[in-house]
This record gives C-alpha cells, sequence and structure tokens, in this order.
C-alpha cells in the first residue's frame, strides 16, 4: 500500500517526535491520527496545518478501553480501518543531572515508564490489529532509542522501558507476519531538539555532534524520514528489525 493511501495513528502525535511524523505522513498524502494525552492547543494547531488529511484525539494509551474508542472514531471519520501505527507516546525529560541514580531510583518510576511504553503499545496494537488483519496489510512502527546498545546517560526506567519494546516488537512481528503486518522499531539517540530533550545543555548536543561521522545531531525531521521508509512498500519483506537512526553514532 502507498503511503497516500495509509491511514496513519501516531501516539504523542501532538509535539517532539511525533509532529515531526505526523507531518511526513501528511506531506506523502496520508491521512493521519493525531493522538495526545495533554497536548490539545499543539494537536489542534497540527490539524490546522492539514485539515483536510488530519484529526485528533484526545486518549491516555495506558487506557485500553480509551484507545480502542480513539480507533474506532478514527474509523468512523475516514470510513476505512487503520492501516498504520506509530508508537511514540513518552512523559519523560532527558536531564542527566535531575535522573534518578540506581541506589534511589523507585520502582514506581520503572513502573510509570513501562505503562506508557510497553502497555501503551500493547493497547494500540491490538485495537487496531483486527482492522489491519481484515485488509490483509499493516504496519506497526515502535519508537525506540538507542541507549540500550550505548548508554552513555545511565536513564534506568527509560531505556529498560524501550528495550521492553524492542522485545515486543520482534514477539509481535511473529504473531501478527502471516496477517500481513510488519512490526518494526526505529531508534534515536538524542534529538536536537524536542521537548524531552530541551533540558539537555547544548555542550552536550555538541559533543554528540563530534562524535558522529555525520559530525551532527539528528533532527525530528530526519528521524521521521526513517519512520517513513517502515511504512513504504520498499520494506514490505522487512519485520523484526530495529533500525538505529542517529547520524551512525551507534553501529551495532
Amino acid at each position: 500500500m502507498q503511503l497516500s493511501e495509509q491511514i496513519v495513528l501516531v501516539t504523542g502525535g501532538a509535539r517532539g517526535v511525533g509532529a515531526a511524523v505526523i507531518r511526513a505522513f501528511a506531506r506523502e498524502g496520508a491521512r493521519v491520527v493525531i493522538n495526545f494525552r495533554a497536548s490539545e492547543d499543539a494537536a489542534r494547531e497540527l490539524v490546522d496545518e492539514f485539515p483536510e488529511q488530519a484529526v485528533a484525539f484526545r486518549a491516555d494509551v495506558t487506557d485500553r478501553e480509551a484507545v480502542h474508542e480513539m480507533v474506532a472514531l478514527a474509523e468512523d471519520v475516514f470510513g476505512s480501518p487503520v492501516t498504520t501505527v506509530v508508537n511514540n507516546a513518552l512523559d519523560y525529560s532527558f536531564n542527566g543531572e535531575a535522573r534518578s541514580k540506581l541506589n534511589d531510583i523507585e520502582w514506581s518510576e520503572i513502573e510509570d515508564q513501562f505503562a506508557t511504553v510497553v502497555r501503551g503499545a500493547l493497547n494500540v496494537i491490538q485495537a487496531t490489529a483486527p482492522g489491519m488483519a481484515a485488509n490483509g496489510f499493516g504496519r506497526v512502527i515502535n519508537i525506540g532509542t538507542n541507549l540500550f546498545q550505548n548508554p552513555v546517560v545511565p536513564y534506568h526506567d527509560y531505556t529498560a522501558a524501550k528495550a521492553a519494546l524492542l522485545s515486543l516488537t520482534r514477539t509481535a512481528a511473529g504473531d501478527l507476519g502471516p496477517q500481513g503486518i510488519t512490526v518494526n522499531m526505529v531508534s534515536g539517540g538524542l534529538l536536537r531538539t524536542t521537548d524531552a530533550s530541551k533540558a539537555t545543555p547544548e555542550a552536550v548536543f555538541d559533543l554528540i555532534a563530534g562524535m558522529t561521522p555525520l559530525r551532527s545531531v539528528t533532527t525530528p525531521e530526519e528521524f521521521a524520514d526513517a519512520v517513513l521508509f517502515f511504512a513504504s512498500p520498499w520494506s514490505r519483506a522487512v519485520t523484526g528489525q530495529n533500525l538505529v537512526v542517529d547520524g551512525g553514532l551507534v553501529r551495532d
């Protein structure tokens, strides 16, 4: 299925990486569903950019019933099931100085990340997979991180949740593949700049840029273009994979 024919749901789609992904799909002619929990104004502004292609729905991805209701509403609006999902929802701030250290991190902090990152993705996949299977086509793209390969800053809660999401990516690929649904992950490093990374000092961005072969820090727009690949026809034989998009910083 061409990108222009797809109906794309992006969780956490109102800001940061999510907004960049929404704009990338809309640019290619796709219809887009902007999921948000708290960023209503940003979501409405994004709809105004693409009034013929975009809708926005509030839903907490950790709430299974709310997710199913959102997916049903999207199908009603567009008259067809969601074909493509980008699991991006996140509630985190990358601040190495303020992070919880291993000796004092609370289990509840880890649970909070698992709830949003893993439970949220599971809820969305379960809500959309039946429609994808009925069409014989589906694309699930999970947003990961290069930190579980190169934990330069030990964000214990965030990194553990994203590592679990990679496992879910690979196991879900096995279950959903026979139904024509691929499941992949796109993992970034620190992006310049999103709401989550705005607390990061400029010196850290510059240090990372100097360590990459491209001598730059990946932007949300560059990252979003890689997401398009996994939704496009050119990736039709690819599933259960993790593509690191960080300017070449991590290469294994």
